[in-house]
């Protein structure tokens, strides 16, 4: 199996608005080992924390830049884009725009369905694009 092409297709579908989609590439005891305050770790909760990112990033998108393989686990470098057009995280919208770089593995099973994933955000730039938290001073 192509795990590296399946982390691609998860973004893809990301970027289309299918959380459905997405979600049948979970299995069904997935665990999400990046847990999102108020939403449960597992497939559930992530098919959520998406339908929330949307939501407050309609044009959303989630270009991946690099992938590595090792067996069943892939990591990939992907570049986040976005428009902040609706609430999110309880915050009203800010109209601003942002860029910033996440990290996601992924562990695979023999069915070639997700089972775990961690995941790095860089939320202060996010919150600091976002214009919730200042900027620190230029280096």
């Amino acid at each position: 199996m192509d795990h590296a092409a399946t982390a691609r297709r998860l973004d893809d579908l990301i970027n289309a608005g299918d959380i459905d989609g997405f979600g049948e590439h979970l299995a069904g005891d997935f665990v999400e080992h990046e847990e999102t305050p108020g939403l449960a770790p597992g497939k559930d909760g992530v098919l959520a924390f998406f339908r929330m990112q949307l939501a407050g990033f309609p044009d959303l998108r989630m270009d991946v830049e690099d992938v590595v393989t090792d067996g069943d686990r892939v990591v990939a470098r992907v570049r986040y884009t976005g428009t902040n057009r609706g609430e999110f995280m309880g915050m009203p919208a800010t109209g601003k725009s942002v860029t910033v770089l996440l990290f996601d593995q992924f562990g695979f099973g023999a069915d070639g369905l997700v089972r775990e994933h961690w995941g790095v955000l860089d939320a202060l730039a996010m919150m600091q694009q976002l214009g919730v938290v200042p900027a620190g001073p230029g280096a």
